[in-house]
């Protein structure tokens, strides 16, 4: 099983910008489609950004134009640059397959309020 590592989050005021990065102890991460997700307090887990193996992108109605995932396949690092920041994008953010087929970690905190 592939170990996910996120890191990147903070405290940020509305509209700054934070990127995140989520490193994964696979080899074979260049093959997979793979994802952000996020987590707020009482909500449930969300897809928020995809992206295939070939770069193919995708964003959930609320991050778009706003957020943007990229993937670095030599380093098996996954990104996730987040730009006017809302108090309502304040979750965990998480890194997994599109297919959220591998462990998950432990997550990044990212915090946006005044």
């Amino acid at each position: 099983q592939a170990r996910l590592v996120e890191s990147g989050g903070g405290w940020v005021q509305p509209g700054g910008s934070l990127k995140l990065s989520c490193a994964a102890s696979r080899s074979s991460f260049s093959i997979y489609a793979m994802a952000w997700y996020r987590q707020a307090p009482g909500k449930q887990r969300e897809s928020v950004a995809s992206i295939t193996s070939g770069g193919i992108t995708s964003y959930g109605d609320s991050v778009k134009g706003r957020f943007t995932i990229s993937r670095d396949n030599a380093k098996n690092t996954l990104y996730l640059q987040m730009n006017s920041l809302k108090p309502e994008d304040t979750a965990v953010y998480y890194c997994n397959t599109a297919l959220s087929g591998w462990d998950w970690g432990q997550g990044t905190q990212v915090t946006v309020s005044s």
